[in-house]
């Protein structure tokens, strides 16, 4: 999960807190607290309620307008859809013509089901207001990490932290350890035909300084597949075709 999650109420307070105490002048002791685990006990975690609720000094999030009655589900009533109040200061034209549509279509009774309920993507950050709950963490370190992207300029950054163990970093099996953190610098060179990685690699448990090294594949005509792996053989969809490869060689890919 990304790791802004539950942070803003917390940063919100924080910030006041850390304003009031520089004005009066006294500097404040911040103590040093280990991650929270959102995971442990088997805990999942359901939305209550189904709407923002503004932070002091926010402008107000969209809401019920005031001339139709929401009525949720379970609740006794005939449930309805949601109504947007057009009128809120903060939306730009752009929103409120959208809202507006909206609005029309549940009016003339075209049921707008909620994209959880239609098994749609509810993205960030909706998707803690998804009515489908519980929602669950998973805070153990994975075999691919925990991943930020960013633009700069004509390259891809990729920074990643939170992988476990049980991989290596090259084909002569060199470890790593959990502490691991890779850096990857991705773009197109020689007018699109290569693929080159720039990569920095810092383990302390593993290398005394990083590694910085650099690797470039070869552009090539493909159709996206899967590759299936199964009794310790992969189905390669590129080598099909090609003279059968011992054991030992296919662990190689």
């Amino acid at each position: 999960m990304p790791e802004h999650l539950g942070n803003k109420p917390r940063h919100a307070l924080t910030a006041g807190l850390l304003a009031g105490l520089f004005c009066i002048g006294v500097a404040p002791a911040l103590p040093q607290q280990s991650p929270p685990d959102f995971s442990a006990n088997n805990a999942g975690w359901v939305s209550v309620g189904g709407e923002w609720t503004p932070l002091p000094g926010s402008p107000s999030p969209v809401t019920q307008d005031p001339a139709h009655r929401y009525v949720p589900n379970n609740t006794g009533g005939q449930p309805t859809f949601r109504i947007a109040d057009v009128n809120n200061p903060n939306l730009t034209q752009f929103a409120k013509d959208s809202l507006k549509k909206a609005n029309e279509e549940v009016l003339a009774g075209k049921p707008m089901w909620s994209r959880s309920s239609r098994c749609w993507a509810t993205g960030v950050p909706a998707f803690l207001l998804t009515p489908a709950q519980p929602m669950f963490f998973v805070q153990t370190p994975s075999w691919y990490g925990e991943s930020v992207g960013r633009y700069e300029g004509d390259t891809l950054v990729i920074d990643t932290v939170g992988l476990n163990d049980k991989t290596f970093v090259d084909n002569f099996r060199t470890p790593h350890s959990d502490k691991l953190h890779v850096v990857e610098r991705l773009r197109l060179v020689e007018g699109g035909r290569f693929l080159e990685a720039e990569v920095v690699i810092d383990d302390p448990a593993v290398f005394l300084k990083p590694l910085h090294v650099t690797k470039r594949s070869r552009r090539v005509e493909a159709t996206l597949a899967e590759w299936r792996c199964a009794a310790g053989e992969m189905n390669n969809p590129f080598t099909q075709g090609a003279d059968p490869l011992p054991i030992a060689a296919k662990a190689e890919f």
